[in-house]
């Protein structure tokens, strides 16, 4: 399989930064606990996906105070998201990415369902298609894979809201690109969304 990067989005897992939504239901140190669990269990899932090469795009930038005390393995890059709104970095990061590498794959730390084996074929997917998306029930998305760069997709956007991937895969058709649509995921951003947790990680 052609190497692709893999690109993961991440706060620093600090009480009152990280899981700020979770607040009301698990307090801000246990949101931070989660927040922590599941950027561990995102890296192990990566790292297991053996793929290509593995970047932390992390905010804020790693030698932070916030991230004292956070262990991260071995193999992988640790970058800076830099300023700018969610879609200038995101923007920023995929097209360094695509020029350097050929393809990537953008991912958060909030889909529980994230895994080795998604991610493969993920990148299965970019071989046949222009981009891959995997949105979630809230709207948005938890992957999107790219071969080729375009700022619309990153500007303008409706972030935050339940829009966010129609208008995204609406951009990918108006570039005229190919697309693949995976199975809908789920992100854990409220405390509606703590269902979803797997017994060994729920807080309540």
């Amino acid at each position: 399989m052609t190497s692709t990067r893999i690109i993961i989005f991440a706060k620093a897992p600090q009480p009152g930064f990280a899981k700020t939504r979770l607040t009301p239901a698990l307090g801000a140190e246990g949101a931070a606990e989660l927040a922590q669990q599941m950027l561990f269990n995102t890296l192990h899932e990566v790292l297991a996906a053996d793929i290509g090469t593995i970047e932390l795009c992390s905010t804020p930038n790693i030698d932070d105070d916030a991230w004292q005390g956070i262990k991260l393995p071995l193999g992988i890059e640790i970058t800076d998201q830099g300023e700018g709104d969610l879609g200038v970095r995101l923007a920023r990061a995929s097209e360094r990415a695509i020029e350097n590498a050929g393809s990537v794959l953008l991912i958060g730390t909030d889909c529980i369902e994230m895994s080795a084996t998604l991610l493969r074929e993920a990148a299965q997917s970019l071989h046949g298609h222009d981009a891959v998306i995997h949105c979630t029930a809230d709207g948005g998305y938890a992957l999107l894979g790219l071969k080729h760069y375009s700022a619309v997709l990153f500007s303008d956007m409706p972030w935050s809201t339940d829009a966010v991937a129609s208008t995204t895969i609406a951009h990918i058709g108006q570039l005229g690109w190919s697309l693949h649509v995976g199975q809908l995921l789920h992100d854990v951003d409220t405390p509606q969304d703590l269902k979803y947790l797997s017994p060994k990680m729920r807080f309540a």
